[in-house]
């Protein structure tokens, strides 16, 4: 990674530090009403209502980082991060499942037609070391986590290496923005530093990943090529 990219990562943690801080001290935060209302201090109720509504928003395409922000407001860090990662599996399994389901056919469609060109790559990262190229893009904050789903979804790559690469991926944007939510319903400023730090190592893990597997990609394949 070159130092202008981790200078702009370190910016964008930073940046997501300040703009957690002046929530709090602006005493409002997208979405907090309902949690407020329904969610929170309403023990199992409210813990079942959220891995409800949290698995079904994110099925839809909700940003998972959202999800994991209500839930570190609600509960806290520990019991936010937990809730917040089952929602996030449960809503990830019911998309890429919905789409092995009903989409193969389209997907095989739309990668020998037009579309092919963009979403070939993406595919081949994925079937060629599933688990892998699945942790290296949920560690990075770019993509949409709902079209990974699907794309996955109707790749038919196995299910097991996918969830189970994606849970592990989710953990740090989900530690950052429990702490983050925390941060901002209570004068939690280091939960707002550190949210911003963990993002820039996450990042850099991510992209660290995606080239060391690309590299092996590149190797493996030169060498296929190779005589005897």
């Amino acid at each position: 990674m070159s130092w202008g990219a981790l200078g702009r990562f370190l910016l964008m943690a930073v940046g997501l530090a300040l703009g957690g801080l002046l929530l709090r001290l602006l005493g409002a935060a997208p979405g907090t009403e309902w949690v407020d209302l329904y969610i929170r201090d309403q023990g199992i109720l409210g813990e079942s209502l959220y891995l409800i509504i949290g698995a079904a928003a994110l099925a839809a395409g909700v940003p998972r980082q959202a999800v994991a922000f209500l839930g570190g407001y609600a509960f806290g860090t520990v019991m936010g991060v937990g809730l917040a990662l089952l929602a996030q599996i449960l809503g990830c399994a019911m998309a890429f499942f919905w789409a092995g389901a009903v989409g193969r056919g389209w997907a095989e469609r739309r990668l020998a037609g037009r579309f092919g060109p963009q979403l070939r790559p993406i595919v081949a990262l994925l079937r060629d070391n599933p688990f892998g190229a699945t942790l290296a893009l949920r560690l990075l904050p770019v993509g949409n986590n709902l079209a990974l789903n699907l794309l996955a979804g109707m790749s038919a790559i196995p299910a097991a290496a996918f969830l189970g690469a994606s849970l592990l991926g989710y953990v740090p944007q989900t530690v950052i923005f429990a702490l983050l939510g925390k941060g901002v319903r209570v004068d939690g400023v280091w939960q707002l530093a550190l949210s911003g730090v963990l993002l820039a190592a996450s990042i850099g893990l991510g992209v660290w990943l995606m080239r060391r597997h690309r590299a092996g990609r590149a190797v493996g394949g030169q060498a296929s090529f190779k005589g005897p």
